[in-house]
């Protein structure tokens, strides 16, 4: 039996990087997972790959949404209730980012970043808090970053929307808390295979990719960058039973980058 045996996940943002090695992951461990993105052939390459690596009967969806549309939102968890009759865990994966000075920046990409980064999972953690409520339990992961703990330049509104997750994960924790619904956060640093595009970092520095990536790796206690896998072993375990007790934490993994 896996560590999330007969579970069912929704996992947004899933057709690459952490959102993709969080579904491979929950998969091995048992998990029947629902994954969305807005690119249905990636979509389909994670589940085959799911398929692949999970335990002998996992089950894997694909469903392409929208989540910078509401309605897009209220669809696709509908479908995921209808699946296989309800969510156990859902994980707030997506997000987009843009990079550029404060004063370059446009309302329109405030609009956009804040629609999917803070919307989005504001309004998928409600409609997952009301069915665990029905259910009686339930876990709410939610990948924020370091960048939602302090400052960092050129990245102003991601900043804004990663500090926003990262208070809806407190506040909704403690109001929940007495309900059997756990709700954390992971804070991943710069991650291998991640978000991050090291060659436009570099462009907006006037660097070359090799350059960034030595001077991003010397801010690493670890001397390394953190990979996929280590971020998704850490959402396994808020998804899990083992992390019962925990509830409300935002929980860095950065290499040491940070150590709070």
């Amino acid at each position: 039996m896996g560590r999330l045996a007969d579970r069912t996940a929704l996992i947004t943002g899933a057709s690459r990087g952490i959102g993709r090695a969080i579904a491979e992951r929950y998969a091995a461990e048992g998990a029947n997972v629902f994954l969305t993105a807005t690119n249905l052939e990636k979509l389909e390459e994670t589940r085959a790959s799911v398929v692949r690596q999970g335990a002998q009967g996992v089950e894997a969806h694909c469903h392409v949404a929208d989540i910078s549309d509401p309605s897009s939102v209220e669809a696709m968890f509908e479908a995921a209730l209808a699946w296989r009759g309800g969510v156990d865990i859902l994980v707030n994966n997506a997000g987009i980012h843009i990079q550029k000075p404060v004063l370059d920046y446009a309302l329109e990409d405030l609009d956009r970043i804040m629609k999917v980064n803070v919307h989005a999972v504001f309004q998928l953690t409600q409609l997952a808090i009301r069915h665990m409520l029905d259910r009686g339990a339930g876990k709410v992961v939610n990948i924020a970053s370091t960048a939602g703990k302090w400052e960092s330049p050129n990245q102003a509104i991601y900043n804004m929307s990663k500090h926003a997750v990262v208070g809806l994960t407190r506040c909704a924790a403690l109001e929940f808390a007495d309900k059997g619904i756990n709700i954390n956060a992971v804070c991943p640093g710069i991650v291998e295979g991640g978000m991050f595009d090291l060659e436009k970092l570099a462009a907006s520095y006037g660097a070359t990719k090799e350059q960034v990536q030595k001077a991003v790796v010397s801010r690493v206690p670890m001397g390394r960058l953190v990979t996929l896998e280590e971020v998704a072993h850490l959402a396994v375990y808020l998804g899990s039973q083992e992390s019962n007790g925990m509830t409300g934490q935002t929980i860095t993994i950065s290499g040491g980058m940070r150590m709070g």
